[in-house]
């Protein structure tokens, strides 16, 4: 049994957890009508590396009937989260800062804008460089005869999975070095786990990706750039907290 007062802090963090869903969700709602209005541009834009790769005979097309308008919403949803991401990196904020020290909360402003990039940038990552390389490595399969007619559906579940899990991986510096301000990593242990967060690399690319090589280990690559990056962050990190340290104790 947990005493009354335990009890009580347990249920208010559920209240808050709830309150900060609830409005991350509501931004997604006001997000996903701004991006619906834009969604044949987004169409466009999001189908256009490959396009560019597609031969004269072949095209985007619709097998279901209802493939086309479940396209449009799903490219709102997405582009939704990416537009709103600011907001709902904030709100993650505000759930955790109350237990936080007074110091660590002034770093709000920093995460929201680190997080939102890296965010964005691991998607840009994948739209930009990724995507159509893997776009190329695949039609290459298809011979002379053969028509690439490629349903919409199909096309956009793969780039809405690729985008999505780029943007998710690439936040690994930040999430390592809001852990290093707390006091629960250090650069020690990071080194050491070295390798077993190269095989995490590679067997999470292998779950996200589809099923070749030249796409999981591009992201696989990045991933592990990314773990060093975050020792490296991780290093400037911890001393600039045992220089402010050792001033106050002065």
């Amino acid at each position: 049994m947990f005493d009354n007062d335990r009890s009580m802090s347990f249920i208010a963090h559920l209240e808050e957890l709830r309150i900060r869903i609830i409005k991350i969700i509501a931004g997604l709602g006001v997000g996903f009508i701004l991006c619906y209005f834009i969604s044949d541009e987004l169409f466009r834009y999001i189908a256009a590396p490959i396009n560019e790769n597609l031969t004269q005979n072949g095209s985007l097309i619709i097998v279901k009937l209802q493939e086309g308008f479940f396209t449009y919403l799903k490219i709102s949803f997405i582009s939704a989260i990416f537009l709103t991401s600011p907001y709902s990196f904030y709100q993650v904020w505000l759930f955790i800062a109350p237990g936080l020290y007074k110091k660590e909360k002034k770093y709000v402003i920093p995460f929201v804008i680190t997080a939102s990039l890296f965010f964005i940038g691991g998607a840009s990552f994948c739209y930009f460089i990724v995507l159509p390389l893997g776009i190329q490595f695949f039609l290459n399969f298809a011979a002379d005869y053969v028509k690439p007619n490629i349903s919409i559906q199909a096309y956009f579940n793969l780039v809405i999975t690729l985008v999505l899990a780029f943007g998710i991986i690439f936040e690994l510096p930040v999430v390592m070095i809001f852990l290093a301000k707390i006091g629960l990593v250090d650069v020690k242990t990071l080194a050491k786990n070295r390798k077993y967060a190269i095989l995490m690399a590679f067997v999470l690319s292998a779950i996200l990706t589809p099923p070749d090589v030249i796409t999981q280990c591009m992201m696989a690559v990045p991933l592990i750039i990314l773990y060093e990056m975050s020792i490296i962050f991780v290093r400037f990190t911890i001393k600039g907290k045992l220089k402010k340290e050792e001033k106050t104790d002065a």
